[in-house]
């Protein structure tokens, strides 16, 4: 078991297809790791999918190349989203 905890520090629109409710967005977190996460709106805000991109060492496993480490975070980080009102801010920038 990891004791890594995601802190969700800032959040960057990447993209979106508002007309099918896809939106893609860049998730910097506290310890500098970025990730890329996808949700679909339709019909409430749903992590769909989530990669680290590839900019520094997974803070998990320390690997430098694809792993899915992430995966297991995706609530805390689909939380942390929810709670820091992330959609709203990302949108808006």
């Amino acid at each position: 078991m990891s004791s890594y905890k995601p802190s969700v520090d800032n959040v960057i629109l990447a993209s979106s297809n508002e007309k099918d409710g896809l939106y893609e967005f860049i998730v910097h977190m506290v310890d500098g790791t970025e990730c890329r996460v996808f949700y679909n709106r339709t019909p409430e805000w749903k992590l769909t999918n989530i990669s680290r991109l590839q900019k520094t060492p997974c803070p998990v496993c320390r690997k430098d190349f694809i792993c899915k480490c992430m995966d297991s975070f995706t609530g805390e980080i689909d939380q942390q989203m929810n709670e820091g009102q992330w959609f709203e801010k990302a949108a808006t920038k």
